[in-house]
């Protein structure tokens, strides 16, 4: 905390609304280590009348604005003055109301809102202050309680002053709390418990790495797991006000001891972390503890194939997903069938033999090489022995370049389904077709994705980080080996070493054979970092012109980042 840096940030403004109102005054105090480091402080013409109720209130009047620059001008200064230092955290009293003005701001001149990390004294107030400690929790109120001598005036550099020894009061009575960094500062929204203030001696010579930490019981058995870039940091959080979560709190009661394993890189702890979860399925874990009830739509491989949802991909029939939930599988297998009239059950067949057509008896009637359910007018799919076997296989095959190549057939079919069902107004309908369209092709991007990388038996890439060169090695989509070159360190022998030490992987079935898809996931978003370089690839490491990655805008219509025209 001695380390960050704070600007302290105070408005006054014509009215309390962001899109109405306009700021008149600024003023903000940068503060690091206990020590004021600079001030800034400006009239704003707001460009619109001052209300009296405000001249009250502030005693700014419409003619001390009169003859002060305008926002446009204003606001790249307070930008400059926040962005002087890097890494700066901005501080406000009651800051929703701070930044959303600053916001409104830079929306209206066309400026892209940087983003700060955000500290609001007010919502600290109110977490660390016991009930009934101060009547309210005003600036002025927990001015006066802390003893800062400087008194609010809704003038805004004295406002900012005050906060200033605001925060500095809220700070010194956090630290006996054990937070200490700007991090859980932020994260704070009420005192430790009595159980996590007497395990804190747990994070205690625990190393400043990267890596996984395991919280065990008396008994050695894992209660959760987590990784971190620091691992003593981290998971002395857990012990401080900074750690909200209520099952988390509940865990510090039964919490005995800390298991620290260091990694060489934030992706090997990443993918450790979801091994280690996924072996020992920690009871205060919710992430990750269960990818085997994952669900898959697969395409069958028998002569009349049909889609049926699948919990563990056997074979190397063509799969899409993985999905969370059996739900969203099934939308996916709808999709497919809106497109392609593929058979809906799992009977046995008679197939059409033209040399030698086999006849059923069924329920009094005789039946022609057909599906028995089909022939009792119990399935919607074409297999009423009407169709050949040539005939069905074309649809079939469509269905397979759909799910593992080209979704353009199923788009097109449920798009104009879509605006058909838009245009008379059947807009619930329309959006379970949307669902069902978007949860295809979920699926088949992950498949494909998946699919690609899993193709290939060895590749290693490097990134560049501050330590050195994090270099990896990945065998049919599964983190086989990871560490780093340092400098001085020859290249070639380190990457010899590497690849001989790496663990082998054999070839599988599916889009993910060798790993969880989670961590084939984190691979791929690792590798298609615009920082990572390939450094050795045997085989091919690619994906369909045409594939479902093509429709990604249609994937967030669900979820209402994207219109659905």
């Amino acid at each position: 905390m001695a380390a960050a840096t704070f600007v302290v940030l105070d408005l006054e403004t014509t009215g309390t609304s962001a899109t109405d109102s306009r700021i008149t005054e600024v003023g903000a105090v940068r503060w690091r280590g206990g020590e004021v480091v600079d001030e800034f402080s400006t009239l704003v013409d707001p460009g619109v009348p001052v209300p009296a109720s405000i001249t009250l209130l502030t005693g700014i009047s419409q003619s001390m604005v009169a003859g002060a620059p305008p926002m446009e001008e204003v606001l790249p200064r307070v930008l400059a003055f926040l962005d002087a230092e890097p890494g700066t955290a901005l501080v406000a009293h009651n800051a929703p109301f701070d930044t959303g003005f600053l916001k409104a701001a830079c929306e209206r001149h066309g400026v892209d809102w940087p983003g700060y990390p955000v500290v609001d004294t007010l919502r600290l107030a109110r977490a660390v202050l016991s009930r009934g400690e101060t009547r309210n929790h005003r600036l002025a109120t927990l001015a006066a309680h802390f003893g800062v001598p400087v008194t609010p005036t809704h003038r805004a550099l004295d406002d900012a002053r005050a906060t200033v020894g605001v925060l500095h009061g809220l700070i010194e009575r956090l630290r006996p709390m054990g937070v200490s960094s700007l991090e859980e500062l932020r994260a704070v929204t009420k005192p430790p418990t009595r159980a996590q203030r007497a395990k804190r001696h747990l994070a205690e010579g625990l190393p400043e790495e990267p890596g996984v930490y395991v919280f065990t019981d008396a008994r050695g058995a894992s209660l959760y797991v987590g990784k971190s870039k620091n691992l003593r940091r981290r998971v002395r959080a857990y012990f401080t006000a900074a750690e909200n979560r209520q099952r988390i709190r509940e865990m510090a009661g039964v919490v005995e001891g800390v298991t620290p394993i260091v990694c060489s890189s934030e992706l090997e702890a990443s993918v450790r972390e979801l091994r280690i979860i996924a072996e020992r399925k920690p009871p205060y874990n919710r992430r990750s503890r269960s990818p085997e009830r994952a669900c898959w739509v697969k395409l069958t491989t028998d002569a009349y194939p049909r889609l049926s949802v699948v919990r563990t991909v056997e074979d190397d029939a063509p799969h899409i997903g993985p999905y969370n939930s059996e739900r969203e599988a099934e939308q996916a297998r709808e999709a497919l069938l809106q497109a392609f009239p593929l058979r809906q059950c799992a009977h046995a067949f008679v197939p059409l033999g033209e040399a030698a057509p086999r006849v059923l008896t069924v329920g009094g009637g005789r039946w022609t090489g057909a599906c028995v359910l089909a022939q009792m007018g119990r399935c919607g799919a074409p297999c009423d022995g009407s169709e050949s076997l040539a005939g069905y296989t074309v649809h079939a095959g469509a269905a397979r370049a759909a799910m593992t190549g080209d979704p353009a057939a199923v788009v097109e079919v449920h798009t104009a389904r879509i605006a058909v069902l838009a245009d008379e107004l059947r807009y619930e309908e329309a959006a379970g077709v949307r669902d069902r369209l978007t949860a295809f092709l979920r699926g088949a991007r992950r498949a494909q994705r998946l699919a690609a990388i899993a193709a290939v038996p060895h590749l290693v890439a490097s990134r560049r980080t501050g330590a050195g060169w994090e270099t990896c090695v990945v065998r049919h989509g599964r983190l086989a080996a990871s560490a780093v070159l340092r400098p001085g360190t020859d290249p070639a022998a380190f990457l010899s070493s590497l690849v001989a030490t790496a663990e082998y992987v054999p070839a599988g079935h599916g889009p993910s054979p060798n790993a969880v898809p989670a961590e084939t996931e984190l691979v791929l978003d690792w590798l298609t970092d615009p920082a990572t370089r390939l450094v050795e690839v045997e085989g091919e490491w690619t994906c369909p012109l045409r594939s479902a990655e093509a429709h990604t805008e249609m994937t967030h219509w669900a979820h209402g980042r994207a219109s659905a025209q």
